[in-house]
């Protein structure tokens, strides 16, 4: 292609990024293939990279550049500062070459023109400098695309700058020399010594692009694989209201959507996780004033609600997955909503470049080995602990006296920050999401990175030690002082499955995409109990029967969680769905077992406005439990919101590897009610091939399995309760604890009994108590009486694993 000053996007692809750099090579390849595929591209033009060469050549600022740059010392924040102002101070001086001045401005009329066809447009010929004038013109974005970023291995996010709401000849001209001049920002300088770039080969393009009115709805971020785990068949999307500046320099709490693909992709609405967040200020075009862009506040209304709907959501994570499948890798997204069109547009598509080279046989884990006390909390990114002196910045100016090992505490980060952040020991934000400036850089840097505290630059003090652990699950903790942590390395090439099914027993939904890179064969006990206490926190008849909770302070706090729902039913349906979805979607296609909801009463009555719906109970442990609740007049439009949130995973989300367990089922009578009221929700056992297990926890159980196994299609042993109800031990007990003990002779066999009855009956057994566990063994013992599967706890898989292999042998 012969090489122009400008190039439109229909005119470029992924194999120009020498002429139009990364970001536009990127939005040409879009723009020309899958625009014909329903994905939405604004369309624009790349000012080339030899454009920029021409510019940088007819003003003789070259040599100027490479004096400026002799001597560098990146080390030196103020050394990088100095020279880095005077270079940028060079380029800002110059002027346009006329003929390139000319070919900007035509371009903009022209594609003005595009969006704007009836209106009349001028172009002014000043015979005195030889130029074109113009007048008015469509609202462009003007952003930066350098010819080496947005590679596999370097995002340079947000290396160079971007300017939104650009209108008008003057201001068009000069966001084109502020983009060329950013090439040269302090971060920019850092960050190609680091990755080994030489300064002046590296050259600009400028895309400018029509504007999405995203100002009046929203815009946002995805990426085509999990930010944390590196999990690649979840699509995460965060968005928030105005301009999508705020989200990526992590200005605000956002939104999130994670989107299961391979049910997406036969057309369920797999949406398995769903985050509301603050979305305190928004960013819009400025009325009036030198800037283009303002920061207003959102209001309340709107900061409660999800500034996307679930089916744009959805339509988001099939572009997302129809663009990582022309591109054949994980991609990371910009997006926008057009508040006047009400259509999506993708803005801007580059590769994913963390987690899809990280190595994938080698399972890293942290473990905190002794807790303190909790100063803050927020999102934790990358997996890691780090400690340090804690830093507290709260402005740029002050990043020259940070030091190496330090953990950086502040407001935000933006690329500014990037010569101290490749320094931090960790990096702990007050504002900002996963796909914030700060999330980005640090999973990049490798280092641990907790965003969206709200209050970390008050809660820490400067100077003090800390830990930041973000190895804990989704919920990242900075703790007072420095607390002892090991880090776990085990190569999975050289584990080889065992012949007995190991499974994994998972309660913590944020934990799922993590844990399913554990060599497993899916999960054999999957607990609704976290996901109530944790997610949802209301007793489900307190949301059946609001009118029945009398105390007004739970009252208040069950409508602040449940805002937004016009039906307090459905709010729990859908955050039981949303965690047990992802569990499933996590180790999908292989089989999760999902054990229905077995508080007791006493636990049932901690939950907000469960007091008002539970009994006092002597001994709650063989009271009113598991299946007894299920179809009980007090209970059972409470189990109903659990069918319904169990048939939204399977039917809506597509999710159908779910099995359903009954815990504690006494009689098979009480079975056989408990299916009944399953079936009126439409939990039809055998129906679009639902299994549904029985616990095996209770002597019951095992005397009369041959029953049992009419009407259930498999048993999951339960050792705890077993190992009581058999020795007529209270486990909780201290007087009697040393009587408890799972490889009793006894409690061994009713376990070998079930096995044989359960086999004989063509039914599945498999164990998810603690007793493998923590018992070698017992695992071997289990082994020997052929059990079809042992599901553990996911730090005993592996070792578990290795010596049940050696065992079979």
């Amino acid at each position: 292609m012969k090489t122009k000053h400008i190039l439109w996007f229909k005119e470029t692809g992924i194999n120009d990024v020498s002429l139009v750099g990364g970001k536009n090579a990127s939005l040409g390849e879009m723009y020309q293939n899958l625009k014909k595929k329903g994905i939405k591209v604004p369309d624009g033009f790349s000012v080339t990279a030899e454009a920029f060469r021409y510019f940088i050549k007819q003003n003789a600022i070259d040599d100027d550049i490479k004096r400026i740059l002799k001597g560098l010392d990146t080390g030196n924040m103020r050394n990088l500062a100095e020279r880095g102002y005077r270079v940028r101070q060079v380029i800002l001086g110059a002027e346009f070459p006329i003929d390139l001045r000319n070919a900007i401005i035509e371009a903009y009329v022209k594609l003005s023109k595009v969006y704007d066809p009836k209106k009349s447009f001028h172009i002014f010929w000043d015979k005195k400098d030889h130029t074109n004038h113009f007048a008015g013109g469509a609202d462009v974005a003007v952003r930066s695309s350098a010819t080496a970023e947005d590679l596999a291995d370097a995002s340079f996010a947000g290396q160079q700058e971007s300017y939104l709401n650009i209108t008008g000849e003057y201001q068009l001209l000069e966001a084109i020399k502020k983009c060329f001049a950013s090439l040269f920002t302090d971060r920019a300088i850092s960050y190609r010594v680091d990755k080994g770039f030489d300064h002046l080969e590296i050259a600009l393009s400028v895309g400018v692009q029509k504007m999405v009115r995203s100002d009046e709805a929203s815009s946002g971020v995805l990426f085509t694989i999990d930010t944390e785990s590196g999990f690649s068949d979840a699509v995460v999307i965060n968005g928030s209201w105005g301009l999508g500046e705020n989200i990526v320099k992590g200005k605000v709490n956002p939104d999130e959507f994670i989107v299961h693909k391979p049910t997406l992709a036969k057309g369920f609405k797999s949406i398995v996780g769903k985050k509301l967040g603050s979305k305190e200020t928004k960013l819009v075009y400025s009325v009036g004033g030198s800037a283009s862009t303002q920061n207003v506040a959102v209001s309340q209304e709107d900061r409660k609600s999800f500034c996307i709907s679930d089916e744009e959501a959805l339509k988001l994570a099939r572009w997302g997955t129809q663009i990582e499948d022309h591109y054949k890798k994980p991609m990371d997204i910009e997006w926008a909503k057009d508040g006047r069109s009400g259509e999506l547009f993708v803005v801007q598509a580059r590769p994913e470049t963390v987690q899809s080279q990280r190595e994938k046989n080698v399972l890293e884990e942290y473990i905190l080995k002794s807790k303190g006390k909790i100063l803050c909390a927020g999102a934790a990114v990358g997996g890691k602990i780090g400690q340090g002196k804690a830093n507290v910045i709260k402005n740029v100016a002050q990043i020259a006296d940070f030091k190496k090992g330090e953990v950086l505490v502040t407001e935000m980060t933006d690329p500014d920050w990037e010569p101290i952040m490749k320094i931090a020991a960790a990096i702990v934000t007050n504002s900002g999401g996963r796909t914030s400036h700060a999330a980005i850089v640090s999973r990049e840097l490798g280092i641990p990175c907790i965003v969206g505290t709200s209050n970390a630059t008050q809660k820490i003090k400067d100077g003090k030690s800390v830990t930041v652990s973000c190895a804990e699950g989704e919920e990242g903790h900075v703790y007072e002082g420095i607390l002892k942590f090991e880090v776990k390395k085990t190569n999975l090439k050289g584990i080889k499955k065992s012949k007995t099914k190991i499974m994994m027993n998972v309660g913590n939904p944020d934990q799922a995409f993590d844990l399913s890179f554990i060599p497993n064969d899916g999960v054999g006990l999957a607990r609704e109990e976290f996901i109530i206490t944790e997610y949802i926190k209301i007793h489900p008849m307190a949301l059946v029967h609001f009118e029945k909770v009398k105390d007004r302070e739970e009252k208040k706090k069950i409508n602040d969680i449940t805002q937004g729902y016009k039906n307090k039913e459905e709010f729990f349906v859908d955050k039981l769905a949303e965690g047990i979805g992802r569990i499933c979607a996590a180790f999908w296609p292989k089989d999760v077992i999902v054990r229905m909801s077995d508080f007791k009463t006493n636990e049932y009555a901690t939950l907000i406005g469960g007091k008002a719906f539970e009994p006092a109970e002597e001994n709650p442990m063989i009271g009113w439990r598991g299946a007894s609740r299920y179809y009980d007049e007090d209970y059972k439009e409470g189990f109903r919101l659990e069918c319904l949130a169990f048939k939204k995973v399977r039917d809506a989300m597509g999710l159908v590897n779910m099995k359903a367990m009954i815990p504690f089922c006494r009689t098979v009578e009480e079975g056989k009610k408990v299916l009944a009221e399953m079936e009126k929700h439409g939990l039809k056992r055998g129906h679009n091939g639902l299994q549904v297990y029985v616990m095996c926890e209770i002597p019951s159980n095992v005397i009369l399995a041959k029953e049992f196994a009419q009407i259930f299609d498999g048993f999951s042993i339960g050792s705890n309760d077993l190992t009581q109800l058999t020795l007529g031990v209270d486990r909780d007990s201290v007087k009697v604890a040393h009587v408890y003990d799972e490889r009793n002779e006894a409690v061994k066999e009713l376990v070998r009994q079930v096995i044989f009855k359960a086999h004989k009956a063509r039914r599945k057994v498999g164990i998810c108590g603690q007793a493998p566990s923590d018992f070698l063994d017992f695992a071997k013992f289990l082994v020997e009486e052929k059990i079809d599967s042992i599901s553990l706890n996911p730090d005993t898989v592996i070792k578990t694993m290795i010596e049940i292999g050696k065992m079979e042998k």
